[in-house]
């Protein structure tokens, strides 16, 4: 009996175990199985949305009647770029987006730098946890605290004041195209909130990319009679470069898209992403809305097609 007991449970082997079996003799199934869930998420929700909006934007809305005409037609872009006032939201935004980036990788590689290449231990841990405190605090709660910092009776004036350069600010503030009746009022004002909201995106992608440069490439550049400043740009910055890359794309990407610190902060006028929210929102211009959520995913072709021929990624 005992021996007949045996040998059913050798002939009917658990099925946990015959599964077991069966995947580690086929691995590549294995992986293909874990992957199906989050492909057909990003698949179905979200490029199906995507494509869902892009094909908005090629049907137009009657002028009588504000239904959408679902009709295949250019009209929409037309209006997109033959309206001088769409034309110089893009603008707008774009030169917006370009500044911010610019600036954020020149505050950024210093500090990169420091954080890769000299800090350690606990000074390394604390560098890390400064940069990203900020994203772990709301959002909303940032934005009107930076109002708040820059409005006209607000903190940054009054030490200013206290140091005696309330004319500099002034002078500032009546500059045309950056000033307004105060910082909080005025597209210098939104460019600072930009700069400090983006600031660790372009730092934790170049001091990830600043860790991967050996150290024995810096110290052959020194060997072979390099000057700093000859190592930094023919040596670290071509190797960092994809990091820069990296890091600009988040911030280029999230000032294009950003409607909320143009609504809080900053002059008058309107960029792309307060006129999505507008059109799809108020207005119900789906069409125009999708049409212009179009204009920041072809600028970051263009950019990536440019990083990509400058050699941005070749260090990959």
């Amino acid at each position: 009996t005992e021996v007949t007991t045996c040998d059913s449970n050798l002939a009917a082997p658990h099925p946990l175990r015959t599964a077991s079996t069966f995947f580690y003799r086929r691995p590549s199934l294995a992986v293909y199985l874990l992957l199906v869930p989050p492909l057909l998420w990003f698949g179905t929700v979200y490029l199906g949305s995507l494509f869902a909006l892009l094909a908005q934007s090629f049907y137009a809305i009657d002028e009588y009647t504000a239904t959408i005409v679902r009709r295949v037609t250019l009209a929409t872009y037309a209006q997109l770029f033959t309206q001088p006032a769409n034309l110089d939201i893009v603008l707008r935004t774009t030169q917006m987006a370009i500044a911010v980036t610019i600036a954020a990788a020149v505050m950024a590689f210093p500090l990169a730098n420091f954080m890769a290449r000299h800090a350690r231990g606990r000074v390394k841990a604390f560098f890390y946890v400064a940069v990203m405190l900020p994203m772990w605090t709301s959002y909303l709660v940032k934005v009107y605290a930076w109002r708040l910092i820059l409005a006209k009776e607000g903190i940054l004036s009054w030490c200013l004041s206290a140091l005696g350069l309330d004319g500099i600010l002034e002078a500032v503030l009546r500059t045309p195209g950056i000033g307004g009746p105060s910082l909080s009022s005025s597209y210098l004002g939104m460019f600072i909130v930009f700069v400090y909201m983006w600031l660790p995106f372009m730092v934790l992608p170049i001091a990830a990319a600043l860790e991967r440069v050996p150290a024995s490439l810096l110290a052959a550049s020194a060997d072979l009679g390099a000057t700093p400043s000859q190592t930094f740009w023919r040596v670290t910055l071509p190797l960092a470069l994809p990091g820069v890359a990296a890091g600009s794309i988040f911030t280029f990407s999230l000032t294009l898209g950003d409607y909320i610190i143009p609504s809080v902060v900053g002059a008058p006028g309107y960029f792309i992403g307060m006129m999505v929210y507008q059109q799809q929102g108020t207005a119900g211009n789906i069409p125009l809305a999708a049409a212009f959520s179009v204009v920041p995913i072809v600028l970051i072709g263009i950019y990536l097609a440019l990083a990509r021929r400058a050699g941005a990624f070749d260090a990959l």
